[in-house]
């Protein structure tokens, strides 16, 4: 039952050196100001539109490709 105790001691000790490290690397983080994150955010936004209709574009070109050529129905 000691060397429980003792194990346990160990842990808990570990994680309040972990929580005091973590804090401690928090505040050497250079943190984006909201100017960066706006655009960043926007540049994001708009590559997931531009991906998304191209990713449409080539949906659209192939299935209709395929239904020329008859390899496709076109029924679920």
């Amino acid at each position: 039952m000691n060397e429980f105790l003792q194990k346990l001691k160990g842990s808990f000790h570990n994680g309040i050196e972990f929580i005091k490290d973590t804090r401690k690397e928090l505040k050497n983080v250079s943190w984006p100001g909201r100017r960066e994150t706006t655009g960043t955010t926007l540049v994001v936004i708009a590559a997931v539109f531009f991906f998304g209709f191209f990713l449409w574009m080539v949906d659209f070109v192939v299935y209709h490709g395929l239904r020329v050529v008859g390899l496709f129905s076109g029924t679920p």
